[in-house]
Formats: C-alpha cells, structure tokens, sequence
C-alpha cells in the first residue's frame, strides 16, 4: 500500500542548523539556541540541528537539505583561518564548528541551497569565502563598541543597539523597502576584509559591514551581524526577513524535490 501526501501535509523545507559545539561538565555535547531552532520554524520550516560533519558526510547532508541556517555563537572563529593569531586568548573558540562551516558554507553557495547567516554565522561565512576579521572591533580607532554586557538583562542586551544604513539595489533592499532600521548589537568582532566579490547589504553608522549577500550564488543567501532571530515575531524587519528565507526554502523544496513524496 502506497500513500501520497495531499498538498498540505507535504514535507516541510528542511533548514539545516549547524550546532556549536560544548563542554558541559565532563562530556562534550552539540548544541544549538533554541532562539535560532524557533526561528527556523517561524519561517516555516523544519529544523534539524546537525553536529560537526566529516569532510564524507557534507554532500550527504546537504542532499538532505533545503536551506542553511547558520547561527551565532559565544565563540569566535579561529583567526589562523585569516592569518592572524588569537589576540585574546581568554575569549572562547570552537575549531569543530569551524571545520564543519568553513567547509559547508562555499559548498551550499554553489549548490544554490537558501543560506541565512546570523553574527558568527557572517562573519565565519567570510572567513570561508577569504574574507578577514577584526578580533577587537572596541580597540580600532574608527569603530565603536558593538558588545553588550553580560550584566545587562537580557531584554537590554538584545535591545536596539544602533541603525544600520541599506545599500541601495541589494537583497535587503528589495525585501524591504526602507533605508535605515534599529538593530540589536552583541559582537566583538566584526568584518575587516569583506571577501571578494561580495555586496555589502549595510553599514553602522561607524562604516561596519552590518550585512552582505553574495550575488555570484544561484541561490537566496543573506549573512547579517546582528541578531534578527530575538523575539522574532515581533519585529517586522525579522518577519520579513524570516519569511523569505522560509519561501526561498520552499521554493528549492519544490524544484528539487518529487512533488508526490
């Protein structure tokens, strides 16, 4: 007996969400924010947190995939990966999650797979594509302060922060409509080098690369540094943004896979 799926229970887009990687106590776990995992769902999606891949498992994963999500994170990405050496060795790392991302992030580009970066998530994404970072955004003489504290309470951490300015003729100006909007700022580092060929979507007011797409890929892909994911639902700019990610998702779902399944 065979059973085919009327359109609305057709299979959810599935986001893969690459997980950070964490000791807690003696053993060492994969996780992800349940903040990002809501998001995913927000957009209408299924998401499936996937632990750090071997280099055999990456086109496997992405076979299973309709969309990419990549997260932020307390950690920073490696900066030998930029040819730097850590500049702060109290602030925390995590080299599996860079060897899963860096990997996964130009292949997902080719592959045309949607791809949404959040903070770590942008500035490992130009990492990957041979960008670099400034480690200590607060000690350059031209930038501001983009941290929060850590004493603040949560609501003041994720509050708006700064505007950022929208380049015109870029995917966040198509999606929506508006030159300048607030957004929250919780980073120490930030872009330094934006990596060849890619379009800066918007600025801070101090002239950091607040987003930026690449418009080389076949695919929906926007990589933004601030965190859009926070109480989602109530922000129009990050329903906007989640909406369109979930349609590209939907979008590739329909087109790559058997409408009967």
């Amino acid at each position: 007996m065979t059973f085919t799926l009327a359109p609305s229970q057709r299979p959810l887009p599935v986001v893969l969400v690459p997980a950070c990687n964490k000791w807690l106590g003696h053993h060492a776990f994969h996780v992800a924010g349940k903040k990002y995992v809501d998001a995913v769902r927000l957009a209408g999606c299924l998401p499936l947190v996937v632990p750090s891949g071997e280099a055999a498992e990456l086109e496997q994963l992405l076979a299973l995939a309709d969309g990419v999500l990549l997260t932020g994170s307390v950690s920073n990405v490696h900066p030998s990966h930029f040819g730097e050496e850590v500049h702060d060795s109290r602030l925390p790392l995590d080299p599996g999650r860079d060897a899963w991302t860096l990997a996964l992030i130009p292949a997902a580009l080719e592959r045309g797979l949607p791809l949404f970066a959040i903070c770590r998530g942008l500035q490992e994404a130009n990492v990957a594509l041979g960008g670099s970072l400034h480690q200590a955004l607060q000690e350059q003489p031209d930038k501001h302060d983009h941290r929060s504290r850590d004493e603040d309470p949560v609501e003041v951490q994720y509050g708006f922060a700064h505007p950022v300015k929208v380049e015109a003729g870029g995917v966040l100006d198509a999606l929506l409509g508006q030159k300048e909007f607030e957004v929250n700022s919780l980073h120490g580092q930030g872009i330094k080098r934006l990596a060849e060929g890619l379009r800066v979507e918007a600025t801070a007011p101090d002239g950091l690369i607040e987003a930026f797409s690449n418009p080389r890929a076949p695919g929906f892909n926007l990589f933004v540094q601030w965190h859009p994911e926070w109480q989602a639902q109530d922000n129009p700019v990050s329903l906007k943004l989640f909406k369109a990610f979930g349609a590209a998702c939907h979008a590739w779902r329909d087109r790559h896979r058997d409408p009967k399944t």
